[in-house]
């Protein structure tokens, strides 16, 4: 644990400029700023299994959703803490670890896959003060066409991708995956449909074109 939170507090120095943040707000202000999920989906096997195994961390009350208000404090916490699990989990499969298809829990033995590196960012972003409705697991199809799971984070200037695959954090539009389901807002525990929105640049024109 010591070791996990002296890799963020060093990732965090310097990391992020007010022109930095400018930039990057400037982009996503081009986006279609946020996904919009459908009808309820099943829910991951994962997460139920992580629910099991974690009670605690999935008795959380309904709520309303909250956003994450997104200023120099809040976007420097996005990207060293997103930098910082990169850094400090070793990515390795569940087959090759534990033997099993899937295992989602938290990166106890400092390695994992994807959904730990989510798991782990999560519980950070929770423990600094963001709010549970904002930071919401996803399941995704990567670049290569893989399944994988990445954070997407809510915020007043549009929604953010934490992927373990990259250490930039990107609006959800120009990510390159392709979005398939998610945590509701409201409840953690209920999963939305999210109808294949794909992250590419071109795909966003065309939608905003198509709405007009």
């Amino acid at each position: 644990m010591k070791k996990r939170h002296s890799v963020i507090a060093a990732a965090a120095l310097g990391i992020a400029t007010s022109a930095m943040v400018t930039q990057a707000l400037a982009t996503s202000a081009t986006d279609l700023a946020h996904l919009h999920a459908g009808q309820p989906s099943r829910t991951p096997i994962g997460w139920q299994q992580f629910c099991v195994d974690n009670p605690d961390d999935c008795r959380t009350p309904r709520s309303a959703a909250t956003v994450m208000r997104l200023d120099d404090k809040s976007w420097s916490e996005l990207l060293a803490v997103n930098l910082a699990f990169n850094k400090a989990i070793e990515p390795v499969t569940d087959q090759d670890q534990f033997g099993v298809i899937e295992n989602w829990d938290y990166a106890k033995t400092g390695k994992g896959d994807c959904e730990d590196y989510v798991l782990e960012k999560r519980r950070e972003l929770i423990k600094r003060g963001w709010p549970l409705s904002a930071l919401l697991i996803t399941v995704v199809i990567d670049k290569e066409g893989g399944g994988h799971a990445v954070l997407t984070v809510v915020t007043d200037r549009g929604e953010f991708v934490l992927d373990n695959q990259t250490d930039k954090v990107l609006p959800w539009s120009k990510s390159g995956l392709t979005f398939i389901r998610r945590q509701s807002p409201e409840n953690q525990n209920v999963w939305q449909d999210l109808g294949r929105f794909l992250g590419r640049p071109d795909v966003v024109t065309a939608a905003i074109k198509a709405a007009r």
